[in-house]
């Protein structure tokens, strides 16, 4: 800062990134015998430091992408019924009341075993009443036969006229279609009144018994009496989404989800939907037990089913994938440093994921280690333990061979 007759002046001079701020003061004195020169240095000189990054390097662990076959799995809900003609469900033919029923829940019943026999009156007695319409018919037609006999014979001998003959061979058509008639009405009749004695049908157990001996029930649905399932034959009914009917087929293999025994989970397709409801969700698929059974009726069950299947292909394990909204990518280790691909994914059986675009077969990808990792973070490669060994990609094709 200069000070010249009373006004400030300041200069300032910029060397580099410091400023070196000097301020000078002169004072001019009045009389011109004397004179100072005062120079005060007010300032100093500074160099701004340098920002000095201080980089964490972060532990990860790698597998390197593989080629290979992966198969798509479609995951869905479903629970385990009797197989058509293992179910047989018992109900009043009409409003009755249980005279005997020898069975009770959990018990095991043979073919041709007594289930339940009902009472009930109106049957009896129209089955008694066809029986008696049966037996006036048949007396008509024996009458109309000796009439008939009759009339041919005085006809033969020139007493009779044709047209009396005709009347007896019509009387008797008639009497014969009459004790037809009457047979077949007592058939039905008998018919309807066998319903009243339920046999089992098939070899089973008994799984509900929804009344006793003496209790009156209704010919209704909602009314049931007992049912008898057959173990052997159970499947599972899955409840598949109306996108992924299309991508099953009959015969694809399945197996039930999260159950530890492989044996008694092996399932396969047997029928899938021909039609469907337009505003309906989803679609029910049937599955088969490939083993021994060993769930009960009405158990609910998560099953996986074998879909389509890519060959070929780059895969890494799923938990390698890293999402952020619509943005699917992953980290490739290059070097020392982590470095970010977007990625198409394809199929993916849970274990393992198609990648379309972005890594190619051999990189090393991370699976541990990379979440919240920013591009370009420096990382340290770790050798996975034992106990922490990454599964290999080729596992899907290991796997794939029981499947086809």
């Amino acid at each position: 800062m200069i000070v010249r007759n009373g006004n400030y002046h300041e200069a300032r001079f910029a060397t580099g990134t410091a400023i070196t701020k000097f301020v000078v003061c002169v004072v001019y004195a009045a009389r011109p015998s004397w004179f100072m020169l005062l120079f005060l240095l007010a300032g100093c000189s500074r160099t701004a430091p340098e920002e000095v990054e201080s980089e964490t390097v972060v532990p990860v662990m790698t597998e390197s992408a593989q080629r290979g076959s992966i198969r798509a799995v479609i995951h869905a809900t479903g629970t385990v019924t009797p197989a058509p003609g293992a179910d047989l469900v018992v109900i009043a033919p009409e409003a009755a009341r249980i005279a005997e029923m020898p069975k009770a829940e959990g018990d095991r019943v043979r073919r041709g075993d007594l289930l339940v026999r009902f009472e009930i009156p109106s049957l009896t007695a129209e089955t008694a009443t066809r029986r008696a319409e049966v037996a006036r018919a048949e007396a008509r037609l024996e009458n109309a036969r000796a009439a008939q006999t009759r009339a041919h014979e005085l006809f033969d001998r020139g007493i009779a006229a044709r047209k009396e003959v005709e009347e007896a061979d019509r009387a008797r058509a008639e009497a014969e279609a009459s004790v037809v008639e009457a047979r077949g009405t007592l058939a039905a009749s008998q018919t309807a009144a066998s319903r009243s004695v339920v046999r089992a049908t098939f070899d089973g157990v008994v799984a509900r018994r929804a009344h006793n001996p003496g209790d009156f029930v209704e010919a209704t649905a909602t009314d049931l009496v007992l049912r008898v399932i057959d173990p052997r034959r159970l499947e599972v009914s899955a409840s598949i989404p109306l996108a992924d009917v299309a991508r099953v087929v009959i015969g694809a293999r399945a197996r039930l989800a999260g159950v530890p025994d492989e044996d008694a989970t092996s399932l396969q397709v047997v029928s899938r939907p021909a039609a469907v409801q337009p505003d309906t969700a989803a679609a029910p698929v049937r599955l088969a037990f490939v083993g021994p059974v060993t769930f009960a009726a009405g158990t609910p069950v998560q099953v996986d089913i074998d879909a389509e299947q890519h060959t070929n292909v780059v895969l890494v394990p799923e938990q390698a994938i890293v999402r952020e909204g619509e943005e699917t990518f992953v980290f490739i280790a290059a070097g020392d440093k982590a470095q970010r691909r977007r990625i198409v994914p394809g199929l993916s059986d849970g274990m393992h994921i198609e990648l379309r675009s972005g890594v190619q077969a051999g990189e090393p990808v991370i699976v541990r280690g990379q979440a919240g990792l920013p591009d370009g973070a420096k990382i340290s490669v770790e050798a996975p333990g034992k106990d922490e060994a990454p599964e290999k990609a080729e596992t899907p094709a290991k796997g794939e061979a029981p499947r086809q």
